[in-house]
């Protein structure tokens, strides 16, 4: 027994494969509000804003107050690490069982904005002895802002320090229509239409709300707007119920015209059209943080609905740690682990109107990083 369980401990020491969680991250602090708001608006993979080296920072600092206030008003700090790191958990437990010619599996977490930061992420994994890395990103609809920024950073990080030889990579950068995706948020519809009295239940209106883009990028041609909709019509084709629907956009910053119509302008607008009884459905997020837990629970259903006459107004829960979820994640890693591709025909396209040599050299270093060896030498089948 206790050689068995110094060797359990001796492998959990010596992962075989990593899953690199990709996401922005939020600040676990309030302390850490005013560099995280920093960073995001002195990224130009995420917003670009005119002379953004004196803009950004100005920005910034003028909402750090604001932001830190609405922090304190869901438990002084964001709780997207604790879920990721649960959801990792969950998931490299599963991939153990499902693929044992593989394991050990070892989540990661790689966070744009905040610590775990991308740097320390992948020194660790080279520090572990990975010998297979699957970057594998946490916003299921790809974005050249969301997902992009956070494989740039990559790709920077390893201009300054040479590639592992003895790590074979590959990437999922998108999963929109995967079905156990559409699944969990159907089930957490439904979880909220039974607080409706049944006599109006299929009246509800549902509105997916998701993440909104600047117009300069959705022009430009980043695939996230389309992406968005077909989670949607994948979950409302799952939801197999009358309930009309429609997608909202959220959280804008900065001075440019974005994606509309925006959430709250559009529950108040229901309202005026008699639309009394409505879901808000988090179509983009995979885990509770500032902009479910304050800006769709606190200022949108609390607040705004009141204001605007909603007689009801749910919000459905974001995947976190369902059951349904895990699977569909590990679906995803196991699927692409199998049968690849190491990197897709899709993320190497570029937007129609893409100028960003930025973007152009990103994608042909993940292009190299992901074909270092034959596809056949980077399954377990």
């Amino acid at each position: 027994m206790r050689l068995s369980a110094a060797l359990h401990t001796e492998t959990a020491q010596k992962p075989k494969t990593a899953i690199v969680m990709l996401n922005m991250g939020g600040p676990q602090t309030v302390d850490e509000v005013g560099a995280y708001l920093h960073r995001i608006m002195t990224d130009r993979d995420m917003i670009q804003l005119p002379v953004q080296s004196r803009l950004g920072p100005w920005i910034a600092s003028r909402r750090t107050d604001e932001v830190k206030k609405k922090y304190m008003e869901i438990g002084g700090g964001s709780p997207i690490l604790k879920w990721t790191n649960l959801q990792g958990s969950m998931l490299t437990k599963a991939l153990d069982q499902m693929l044992p010619e593989s394991a050990p599996h070892k989540h990661y977490v790689a966070f744009r904005y905040v610590p775990p930061f991308t740097d320390e992420t992948f020194e660790q994994l080279e520090k572990d002895g990975i010998e297979r890395a699957v970057i594998f990103s946490q916003y299921p609809q790809y974005s050249c802002a969301t997902t992009g920024s956070s494989l740039n950073a990559i790709a920077d990080f390893y201009r300054k320090r040479q590639i592992p030889q003895n790590i074979k990579f590959s990437m999922i950068e998108r999963w929109p229509t995967h079905p156990l995706l559409a699944k969990v948020f159907t089930e957490r519809i439904k979880e909220k239409l039974e607080k409706f009295d049944s006599s109006l239940r299929n009246d509800v209106l549902i509105m997916f709300t998701a993440h909104s883009l600047p117009l300069k990028a959705v022009s430009r041609g980043d695939t996230y707007p389309h992406e968005v909709a077909a989670t949607v019509a994948a979950t409302m084709n799952e939801l197999k119920l009358p309930n009309p629907h429609r997608l909202v956009w959220q959280s804008k910053v900065g001075p440019l015209p974005w994606l509309q119509p925006y959430t709250d302008d559009a529950i108040k607008a229901y309202s005026k059209q008699g639309r009394k009884h409505l879901i808000l459905v988090p179509i983009a997020f995979v885990n509770e943080h500032i902009e479910t837990l304050h800006e769709l629970d606190i200022e949108y259903c609390e607040e705004l609905a009141h204001e605007a006459g909603v007689i009801q107004i749910e919000r459905a829960s974001a995947p976190n740690d369902h059951p349904i979820f895990i699977a569909a994640l590990a679906d995803v890693v196991a699927k692409h682990l199998t049968n690849g591709p190491r990197v897709s025909k899709q993320f190497l396209s570029r937007c129609p109107h893409c100028v960003s040599e930025r973007c152009k050299s990103s994608k042909e270093f993940f292009r190299k990083l992901c074909s270092q060896s034959s596809l056949k030498d980077q399954t377990y089948a």
